[in-house]
């Protein structure tokens, strides 16, 4: 009988609990758990099932169909599409900026800047693919503004999204052109600021602003709005910034 019973109380939270989908850009990966979390106290009977990619492959897989409610873009280009072709029913916000920063497993003289990637040294750059990932468009921006990109480019090994070319980093490469929000996740924490990861000047490159829409598939999804409110609000605002966004 207390099977019964037992069973009838689990079958009851598993209807009474709701799941939405969200598709979220790689370099989110590493503070979604914490904001999954963070949430979860607030809405304990909302799921949230993350999709993780590069924006563009995302904003791809969106306009063919894929049942996501909510998009997490690593820049506005791409929801701001989606919303121009009706595909997201709220306009773009920036719900954070991102940061673009050096990393190598090997200690590195960073106060070279740019320069130091043209060393003989250095025979493999990992950056994010600029077709898809918004940190690669932002990563050959600032190669070119500071005047390397043309001796350097023949190092480049590309990742097709941000977490890929982490991977690649301490992996494939030398060094690599990254999300700063990964060097804050557990695994990272042995990587240190000034030997083995810096910021890339932020005055090379456009600043990031990472765009969130909701998607048609969720207009009038009281859920899905609640966690898009719950990104702009002061406790995700600080856990982005604790994984090296910049916030408002």
């Amino acid at each position: 009988m207390k099977k019964i019973v037992l069973g009838m109380v689990l079958s009851f939270a598993t209807l009474s609990a709701s799941e939405i989908k969200i598709a979220v850009a790689a370099n989110v990966s590493y503070a979604i758990e914490p904001l999954k979390k963070a949430f979860h106290m607030l809405y304990p009977k909302t799921n949230i099932e993350v999709i993780l990619g590069s924006s563009g492959k995302l904003t791809a897989q969106i306009k063919n169909g894929a049942p996501y409610e909510l998009f997490m873009s690593a820049n506005m280009k791409y929801p701001e599409v989606l919303y121009e072709e009706k595909i997201a029913v709220t306009k773009p916000i920036v719900y954070a900026q991102g940061v673009l920063a050096y990393l190598s497993v090997k200690p590195q003289d960073f106060t070279q800047g740019m320069r130091l990637l043209t060393e003989d040294k250095i025979q493999k750059i990992a950056i994010a693919n600029p077709k898809t990932a918004p940190y690669g468009v932002a990563a050959v921006e600032a190669l070119k503004n500071a005047k390397v990109y043309d001796t350097v480019k023949e190092k480049f090994v590309y990742g097709e999204s941000i977490s890929q070319t982490v991977t690649y980093a301490t992996t494939a490469a030398d060094i690599g052109l990254i999300a700063k929000s990964s060097l804050f996740s557990p695994p990272m924490a042995k990587f240190k600021e000034g030997i083995h990861w810096s910021n890339v000047d932020e005055t090379l490159y456009t600043p990031i602003n990472q765009g969130m829409v909701i998607l048609k598939k969720a207009e009038g999804n009281p859920e899905v709005k609640n966690f898009y409110d719950f990104m702009l609000s002061p406790k995700a605002q600080k856990i982005l910034k604790n994984f090296g966004y910049k916030v408002e």
